[in-house]
């Protein structure tokens, strides 16, 4: 195990583990913070937990994030009769947030596969009062910078589909692949904080359910993105985009941008699709001058 480089930051700031049924799935989820602060939920990216998104917890101090594992992935369970498409992850984060408790006043950020999860959800009628997007999926990942990145992780998942499924979860699960996409996706130049990325993905990337639940979520990854559904979310949106991103290109970005009734773009230089492990202190500093300038009155 590596030491986080941002440990002494998120040391500082008292969490909680939960357990709470939603709809029949049991989602584990943490509370960061003080009970009365102001509440950001956050949703994770693909085949993550809720540990990626700790370095951005670190550097948002003042607030109560709320912050699950998807179902399927982490420590929480699997969907018993659904599919893991963006519609039961939609439907389910709607639920979570009504099964703690939340009153409507509060904040969502989503990062990657997060993003179009919370979309998806707000475009539905999920209702806070602004939303953040990091790293957002602005475009069909096949069309992205690194088309040609995409469609061989499509054959890997078709493989994986393809064998038994002891041979499909042990494919899924592979270090040395696992490995490969961690070098692709990381930009820093800083060998420290690269060898602190890989062991994060070592240790959390592998960490989901069953090998039905990872194929089907990464189908729901590839086959939908934030633009079908940006003209339906009437909530001040900030989309803070990496300009190296491998998934989405800049120029997407500002595309995507157009598409929503009421949002800003904020772009971080010389980073890709890991802002929340590279320049997790940039994206914190503008998520919250967002928060505070789109504050109700």
């Amino acid at each position: 195990m590596i030491a986080s480089p941002y440990a002494e930051q998120l040391a500082r700031i008292p969490v909680r583990a939960h357990r709470v049924d939603v709809e029949g799935t049991e989602t584990a989820w943490w509370e960061y913070g003080e009970a009365d602060a102001p509440a950001l939920v956050l949703v994770h990216g693909f085949r993550g937990d809720h540990h990626g998104l700790e370095p951005v917890v670190a550097q948002l101090p003042g607030y109560r994030i709320i912050s699950p594992d998807l179902p399927g992935f982490g420590e929480s369970a699997t969907f018993a009769a659904r599919p893991h498409d963006i519609d039961a992850y939609a439907d389910w984060l709607a639920a979570f947030i009504s099964a703690i408790g939340l009153d409507g006043h509060y904040d969502l950020l989503g990062h990657s596969f997060g993003s179009i999860v919370s979309s998806a959800a707000v475009a539905r009628g999920l209702a806070p009062e602004r939303l953040v997007l990091v790293n957002p999926i602005g475009a069909p990942a096949l069309e992205g910078p690194r088309g040609i990145m995409t469609r061989l992780a499509v054959l890997y998942y078709r493989t994986a589909a393809a064998l038994p499924e002891r041979a499909g979860y042990a494919l899924l699960a592979n270090g040395a692949i696992v490995r490969v996409m961690s070098v692709t996706m990381a930009k820093t130049r800083q060998k420290s904080l690269r060898r602190w990325i890989h062991d994060q993905h070592d240790r959390y990337f592998s960490a989901f359910g069953d090998r039905d639940a990872v194929l089907e979520a990464f189908r729901a990854s590839v086959s939908h993105d934030v633009s079908e559904y940006a003209a339906d979310i009437h909530v001040p949106t900030l989309l803070v985009a990496a300009e190296r991103d491998d998934v989405t290109p800049l120029d997407a970005q500002h595309r995507l941008a157009t598409r929503f009734p009421d949002a800003k773009l904020e772009v971080i230089p010389e980073v890709g699709h890991l802002i929340h492990y590279e320049t997790p202190g940039d994206a914190a500093a503008r998520i919250l001058r967002f928060l505070r300038e789109e504050a109700p009155a």
